[in-house]
């Protein structure tokens, strides 16, 4: 649904309207990022039924076999590769495609290696909203697009550790290397609030890529950068032996949301 909803936002900021190809884009971009979750979820079913998390899981439960996943998942990314194709062309499908390689092919087994394979799979964060761009008409590389995929790609990292610290134990019995084994707890505190400040920084310049930018839209932007850095400092340096990783984890999501749609609401009804 995330994936959906940032593709349906770079769709929204270059076209400027709701219009039935939106349905049509979400409804692609859906399966096609579900037919690689299922991929993932068969990839990863050994560590899945070694996690309370994710024990449950269709593969893992016994549901389903792991070769009935695999047809599932193959279903899936073929059905949304086509559909993207046919009804955007052959970049928006690309793109979707070289998501789909990314995640499953070099983030899914690079997790098992490093920690820090967030950074570099945080740019399937990043993809899904080019995807929106192009299939309404825009150029890939356009600056402004390219820059709030920036900002896609640097607020995952944040939102990505502060997963992982949460079921860190659950990750490490399971076999997988976490950020929590390769610091101590004060250094894990400031280097997730400098993504957090990098966060805010990143999307305060977004306006600045944007055409016929409001001071209003600014404002807004800058309000709300102002609210999510204080809860942030709050949460990370207040009166918390640790960072209250269950409250940091649903302001950084509610952040990333409420900043697309005032993206979306802006180029709506605004610019």
């Amino acid at each position: 649904m995330a994936v959906s909803f940032t593709a349906i936002v770079g769709y929204i900021i270059y076209n400027k309207n709701l219009d039935f190809q939106l349905l049509k884009l979400a409804l692609s971009v859906f399966v096609l990022a579900g037919g690689a979750s299922a991929l993932n979820e068969y990839q990863e079913r050994k560590y899945d039924a070694k996690m309370g998390r994710t024990m449950h899981r269709p593969i893992p439960s016994g549901k389903i076999s792991p070769q009935y996943a695999v047809i599932i998942a193959v279903l899936f990314i073929v059905s949304g590769f086509i559909s993207l194709f046919f009804f955007f062309g052959y970049i928006t499908a690309f793109l979707g495609f070289f998501n789909v390689i990314w995640y499953n092919f070099l983030y899914t087994p690079l997790k098992k290696i490093t920690a820090f394979a967030v950074v570099p799979g945080s740019l399937t964060g990043a993809v899904p909203v080019l995807m929106g761009w192009t299939a309404a008409g825009g150029f890939v590389f356009e600056s402004g697009i390219v820059f709030i995929a920036f900002f896609l790609f640097i607020w995952q990292i944040p939102h990505f550790w502060l997963l992982m610290l949460k079921y860190g134990k659950e990750y490490e019995d399971a076999g997988f290397p976490t950020i929590n084994q390769t610091m101590s707890s004060g250094n894990l505190k400031i280097i997730i609030f400098s993504w957090i400040i990098a966060t805010s920084v990143s999307s305060l310049m977004v306006p600045f890529f944007i055409k016929n930018m409001s001071m209003v839209f600014f404002v807004s932007i800058f309000v709300l950068n102002i609210i999510f850095v204080g809860i942030f400092t709050k949460l990370s340096f207040g009166n918390y032996a640790e960072i209250d990783l269950k409250k940091s984890f649903i302001s950084i999501n509610i952040y990333m949301i409420i900043f697309m749609m005032l993206m979306s609401f802006y180029h709506l009804f605004a610019s």
